[in-house]
């Protein structure tokens, strides 16, 4: 993180002749577990991971703001006058441009300024670089304007920015956990009561092992909206505001209900994983509070058959990364963790076998699909925060 910072600085010196007045960081995250239930009203277990969003920035010489993107290798002009409006063709700078349009209409003042973004979080990873990104915007406006948000309040914005600006129908677990992470400790959220409960996570004998497959499938962009927009008629059909509110066995009697819809057995099948998952979710927070890991291990693996069998969002890749980590030793569990199509897993594992457990997933892993996977382990790291 200090190396990210310290490159981040550099790089605004070099960029705009001065050193930064301003630095803020905000995390990306892995989902433990709970998948696809956020926007059901559903429990979903992240923790916010050693990757981040690093925004350096000072006083713009003019009255003009821009912001430049050390990933993107492109620079942009935004606008903090509240006059700011979605884009028809989404880019990087409107997640951006939308957090702080959202910022300003609730109360900040800013005055221009230069910034530079540089991030470590893998983009389209499934690890939330555009909520990393988000919420590193929010923190800035908050130190320009010297108006500091409920954290709360902060998540919300940086959605909705989500929402608006990137035409991304998102949740709101990611923002929450960038935003309000705590050191050492995951997040089981309510996305009802939208109540964090946190759970100790810091036994050193335990890690978190993220691979990324390095494989992003092609997609018609229809994927994500197609899933909520089951969700939402299958909670229909069983008459409930949301999934969060049946149970299996409401499930079952209805299944002749589902059965005369044309695409019913589909919305069968989103439902049965979005309640699954939501009881997955909270006997996992259950297991890890008590340092159960072969409970929590076997939650996951139950939960990625879910999503591959019932939600329909893995890929092979995926798959392959998940069947070759449960069949080692000193792995509790795998899953996929994100939105889905590609992405990353995450693993939870002995600590002490770290090395030979990373070694040979690369290895089987290349050999059976020819592609080089990026592994890391992380432990729960710390939310947003201004670090000058």
């Amino acid at each position: 993180m200090n190396s990210l910072i310290k490159q981040t600085k550099k790089i605004f010196t070099e960029r705009f002749g001065k050193e930064p007045e301003w630095i803020t960081a905000a995390p990306g995250r892995v989902n433990l577990i709970g998948e696809h239930t956020d926007y059901n009203d559903g429990f979903v277990f992240p923790m916010a991971i050693e990757r981040y969003t690093v925004i350096a920035a000072g006083k713009s010489s003019s009255a003009e703001s821009t912001v430049f993107s050390v990933n993107q290798n492109a620079g942009k002009t935004v606008f903090i006058d509240g006059s700011a409006k979605p884009a028809d063709t989404v880019t990087w700078s409107d997640y951006v441009q939308g957090t702080l349009q959202n910022c300003v209409e609730n109360g900040a003042k800013l005055q221009p300024f230069n910034a530079v973004i540089n991030s470590n979080v893998p983009l389209g990873g499934g690890l939330s670089s555009s909520a990393s990104l988000e919420v590193a915007t929010a923190t800035l406006a908050e130190v320009i304007a010297g108006h500091r948000f409920d954290p709360v309040q902060k998540a919300l914005l940086c959605q909705k920015a989500e929402h608006e600006y990137a035409k991304m129908p998102c949740g709101i677990m990611d923002q929450f956990i960038s935003a309000l992470g705590q050191k050492g400790c995951a997040m089981l959220l309510d996305c009802r009561s939208r109540v964090p409960k946190m759970v100790p996570l810091d036994d050193p004998s335990v890690a978190v092992l993220i691979v990324n497959s390095n494989v992003k499938h092609e997609l018609t962009g229809s994927e994500y909206p197609d899933r909520r927009r089951q969700c939402e008629k299958a909670a229909k059909l069983l008459g409930v505001p949301f999934l969060r509110d049946a149970a299996m066995p409401q499930l079952e009697s209805a299944k002749p209900v589902f059965d005369k819809e044309p695409d019913g057995g589909v919305c069968y099948r989103r439902a049965k994983h979005v309640i699954t998952e939501n009881d997955r979710t909270v006997f996992a927070a259950e297991a890890l509070s008590g340092k159960d890991w072969k409970t929590a291990g076997r939650l996951m693996c139950e939960s990625h058959i879910s999503m591959r069998d019932d939600f329909e969002i893995t890929v092979s890749e995926i798959d392959t990364l998940v069947d070759i980590a449960c069949r080692l030793d000193g792995v509790f569990g795998s899953r996929m963790t994100g939105g889905g199509f590609g992405g990353c897993t995450v693993s939870l594992i002995e600590s002490d076998k770290e090395a030979e457990i990373t070694a040979a997933i690369g290895r089987e892993y290349e050999t059976r699909t020819g592609i080089k996977a990026t592994i890391f382990a992380t432990t729960a790291a710390q939310g947003a925060y201004s670090v000058s």
